[in-house]
């Protein structure tokens, strides 16, 4: 796992997903070398860059230009990127030229959840697998009532994630940005 600090960021892009939160996605996603991943959101690149390392295929996609410059910029510093393509697009309009998906991660949709998630559908493997990741409750809802009404059955996994400090009179535990991970496999 790479760690949070050894990313590349900006102020106008989000992400990295912290590192705790890449690790509990990894082990859902249940990844093999010959998957195709899409990264729906990529923002710096924290997801792709884990995903690079372990997938046949990763394409990573995101309206913010600068965040495809960061993502590339830290694929770069870790070695990674030949199995990457990056798209500069809208989620929904990327999608549609993608076939034969593995995995999607959905981290950014744009106010367009349900049409993303309408395309990963259909364009999703036997088997393939969803993984969305939302902090704000409006999303969670959304993208559960969507799952299920495209046929899934649908987990969801809260996480707060907290790290500490020692400091002099005792350890100071500040939290990490709370998300939910919510994840389905095709029946």
């Amino acid at each position: 796992m790479f760690k949070d600090t050894d990313f590349i960021k900006s102020c106008d892009v989000p992400g990295p997903t912290k590192e705790a939160i890449r690790a509990i996605i990894l082990y859902k996603s249940d990844v093999s070398p010959t998957d195709k991943v899409v990264d729906c959101g990529c923002g710096t690149g924290g997801i792709t860059c884990e995903f690079a390392k372990r997938a046949g295929e990763v394409i990573s996609i995101d309206t913010n230009p600068e965040a495809i410059e960061i993502t590339s910029k830290n694929l770069e510093k870790f070695g990674l990127g030949d199995n990457v393509k990056l798209i500069n697009d809208d989620g929904a309009n990327a999608l549609k030229d993608i076939d034969g998906i593995d995995i999607a991660i959905v981290g950014g949709s744009g106010r367009q959840l349900e049409n993303i998630l309408d395309i990963v559908h259909e364009k999703l493997n036997s088997k393939g697998r969803i993984i969305i990741t939302a902090i704000l409750v409006d999303t969670k809802v959304e993208a559960i009532n969507k799952l299920k009404s495209l046929g899934y059955n649908p987990q969801i996994m809260e996480v707060n994630v907290s790290n500490g400090r020692v400091l002099d009179r005792g350890i100071l535990m500040i939290s990490e940005n709370p998300i939910a991970i919510m994840t389905a496999q095709k029946r």
